[in-house]
């Protein structure tokens, strides 16, 4: 099993908090795992990406190959769009529905988003308003944690444990606040695909 996640966002977003729990929860479980460093502008603002590779036998690379990935994890629609090359036929993205806007011309989000619903497979997740319903909106990135949970091969616990343990040094009410985002994002995944937006 190799299991190759691009990771999309802007600077500031938290891309690298995604992949710190991703990668902790895999390792945890046992699995290989190689992360590329983060891709782009450093500045906040910036479009950042990262390629994390999880399996169950040795990975020879950093880099996942133009048509090799089997999730696309974005915290922005443009960039999830960005990286759709990557996309293995039968791999999904999951992505913020909630624009970025960090340049002028920031295009229509209409057509983005019905883009990326018109792929085979995706989830569009409300994550701000998630965020906000489990306690605040700086939640949004463990949202989409969430959602993406459910086409990682990963144990749901493992994830839950991995958040844990990475804000464990905050109040113990950010971890909470951090879980129920978790749990709303993968709940979001779920009634979507019972919808069968997939």
């Amino acid at each position: 099993m190799t299991h190759d996640i691009v990771l999309a966002g802007v600077g500031g977003q938290g891309v690298l908090s995604i992949a710190a729990i991703i990668a902790r929860a895999a390792m945890a479980e046992g699995l290989a795992v190689r992360q590329s460093e983060v891709h782009g502008m450093a500045q906040r603002g910036g479009a950042v990406s990262a390629h994390l590779r999880i399996s169950d036998a040795p990975i020879r690379g950093d880099l996942i190959p133009s048509g090799g990935a089997d999730l696309i994890l974005s915290m922005e629609p443009v960039e999830s769009l960005r990286y759709v090359s990557f996309l293995k036929p039968d791999g999904v993205i999951v992505t913020a529905a909630e624009p970025f806007v960090n340049i002028a011309d920031y295009p229509d989000l209409g057509p983005i988003i019905k883009a990326i619903e018109g792929l085979a497979r995706s989830r569009v997740v409300a994550a701000a308003e998630l965020a906000r319903k489990a306690g605040s909106i700086r939640a949004v990135n463990m949202v989409i944690v969430g959602a993406a949970s459910a086409f990682i091969p990963i144990a749901p616990d493992r994830m839950e444990r991995s958040i844990a343990e990475l804000f464990g040094a905050k109040e113990a009410s950010v971890v909470e606040v951090n879980l129920r985002a978790f749990a709303a994002g993968r709940a979001s995944a779920a009634a979507g695909r019972a919808a069968g937006a997939e």
